[in-house]
């Protein structure tokens, strides 16, 4: 029989995370661990998010109903995956689970987890963006400076109606022609406003907008289908797909899909999603929440299947805690065992 536990993780933040629908200064995550008594092990983590309904407190009684309900006696991954259909707990939390699990199993067979899950390798060393959350426009060059932005090949911006323009403008001064992915976090609610925030953006000298993530809400699918081919950057599709989706519908509204771990519920899903998406005609894209290091750890070994890595979690972290992911020159590199945390 195997052995599960959880705990949670208190995380104090760099600085302020702040986004269009809100901010916080540290976030709480959780850690599940699956082995045997002496033997392989495996960990996996879990960063609930208030947008999906989520929350630690709900994590921790779901993971009491999967042990309940007959976690500590899987054999195999199809009956943890056929226990994760019956019980449906959060995305995050079935993505802990499935992941520490998969985790034991790759140490257990001494196998790579890209090679148990039939996906590539990742790089050894993997550029990921960085993102400049919302704050005052006078406050973004001591940010840039502080925490080294000119080292990343690609910045993510987080943008309101209220400080977009502002924002961008002051990191094309800043950094100019450096590339730019815009994330406005559904923080428009009308298509053509959107448009006319483009227009303003496109006369700032020096912007060099590469991307635009989820502006409106999910449920604007109209909004979209009218935007998408009016938008002069191609649009992601963040919130717009979380565990499932009408990728022949997305494909009308997107041009990109950013597949994030913790909305997919798990690798196995993660993987599925990703090669619809390229089925589609989308291209693709691997993002994180505030994760520590096994958080990011774990997305990077799917990473192979994406054109665009936004993996910056474990940088937004404080006191990262666990140290398998290193970054240097804006590229992340993780160690290549499975991670054993003790």
């Amino acid at each position: 029989m195997l052995h599960w536990s959880i705990r949670p993780l208190e995380l104090p933040l760099r600085f302020t995370w702040k986004i269009s629908r809100n901010a916080s200064d540290a976030k709480t995550n959780l850690v599940v661990r699956v082995g045997e008594a002496a033997g392989a092990s495996g960990w996996g983590e879990a960063a609930p998010n208030v947008r999906y309904g989520e929350s630690p407190a709900l994590l921790l009684t779901q993971f009491e109903g999967l042990l309940q309900a007959g976690l500590a006696q899987v054999q195999e991954l199809p009956d943890l995956t056929a226990l994760l259909e019956a019980q449906q707990p959060a995305h995050a939390l079935r993505f802990a689970v499935e992941s520490a699990y998969v985790h034991y199993l790759a140490q257990r067979r001494g196998q790579s987890v890209p090679a148990l899950l039939g996906v590539p390798a990742p790089l050894p060393a993997v550029g990921t963006a960085f993102t400049l959350p919302i704050m005052a426009p006078a406050e973004v060059a001591g940010f840039i400076e502080r925490y080294g932005l000119a080292r990343f090949p690609l910045l993510k911006v987080k943008v309101n109606q209220e400080l977009g323009a502002d924002l961008l403008a002051e990191v094309a001064r800043l950094l100019p022609g450096r590339p730019v992915l815009v994330d406005g976090n559904e923080a428009w609610t009308d298509a053509d406003a959107l448009l006319r925030f483009i227009e303003q953006v496109q006369r700032v000298p020096a912007l060099n907008v590469q991307l635009l993530e989820q502006p409106l809400p999910a449920a604007c699918a109209d909004d979209y289908r009218y935007l998408r081919p009016r938008s002069p950057w191609p649009l992601i599709a963040d919130e717009s797909v979380t565990d499932a989706a009408d990728f022949h519908d997305i494909a009308r509204q997107f041009h990109v899909l950013n597949m994030k771990l913790m909305k997919a519920g798990g690798y196995l899903n993660g993987i599925r999603l990703l090669n619809e998406a390229r089925a589609h005609g989308l291209r693709t894209m691997v993002g994180c929440m505030v994760e520590t290091s096994l958080g990011i750890w774990s997305a990077l070994q799917v990473s192979g299947l994406c054109e665009i890595c936004d993996l910056d979690g474990l940088l937004i972290v404080r006191d990262e805690p666990f140290g398998v992911v290193q970054e240097e020159s804006g590229r992340l590199m993780p160690q290549p065992q499975v991670p054993q945390l003790g």
